[in-house]
């Protein structure tokens, strides 16, 4: 497995993370007082944007060349970062 290849598969794995990570948010949301409820959808709406953000930059490193890959990647660790950031944000035990 290429180095390529292994980053991808981290991300991929990373991103289902997330995915059930936010499908657990959902569900408190359901659970939560009107107040919290609003609060919850904001917060969901702005992680599922860059959910998205993550997942285009993915595709992008999935379909470079291999000698592109390497300059993409900086930027798909930057959209993680950032994904990562905004999820710790509000849930502080993920």
């Amino acid at each position: 497995m290429t180095k390529r290849d292994e980053f991808i598969s981290n991300l991929k794995t990373k991103l289902d993370e997330w995915n059930n990570d936010l499908t657990d948010l959902e569900a408190k949301a359901q659970k939560a007082s009107a107040d919290l409820k609003v609060k919850y959808e904001k917060q969901i709406s702005e992680l599922k944007v860059k959910r998205d953000e993550a997942n285009t930059k993915l595709k992008q490193v999935q379909d470079a060349s291999e000698e592109a890959w390497e300059s993409l990647r900086e930027g798909m660790e930057n959209a993680w970062a950032s994904l990562k950031k905004a999820f710790k944000k509000d849930n502080p035990e993920v």
